[in-house]
């Protein structure tokens, strides 16, 4: 079981599951909702999240028609996004979970549009667009 919370604690959830494939994305939306030169996530099935306390918290903000970005409404942290033609599926953002995860990045996506200032990559694939 991974648990994990907002920057406040306001939000708190549970995974009932593993985390099998770590992405980390230097897309320009994934940048700006984040702050930082890319975002690390990992896609998890959604009937396997459950929230424990400040689910009435989170807002949602549509970063293009068909994917919305989760946030708590009080600190502003990011908890997952979801596209919403697969509602069975939310990409969380790692940097939420208290757990452990033993899982390493699997590879980079939108490589291609990465700040000039960083570069992360090291020994994992690199995708100048998404993986998909």
């Amino acid at each position: 079981m991974l648990k994990g919370r907002c920057l406040c604690g306001d939000v708190r959830f549970e995974y009932d599951g593993e985390i099998t494939e770590v992405a980390i994305c230097h897309c320009s939306q994934c940048r700006q909702a984040q702050g930082t030169p890319f975002v690390t996530n990992a896609p998890i099935e959604t009937n396997k999240l459950r929230f424990l306390t400040g689910e009435t918290s989170l807002k949602s903000f549509f970063s293009s028609k068909e994917k919305r970005r989760v946030f708590c409404k009080n600190c502003g942290s990011p908890i997952f996004s979801q596209r919403i033609d697969m509602p069975e599926v939310v990409r969380l953002r790692l940097g939420t979970l208290s757990s452990l995860v033993n899982h390493t990045p699997d590879y980079h996506i939108y490589y291609g549009s990465k700040v000039d200032w960083f570069d992360g990559a090291r020994q994992i694939p690199i995708y100048d667009e998404n993986k998909d």
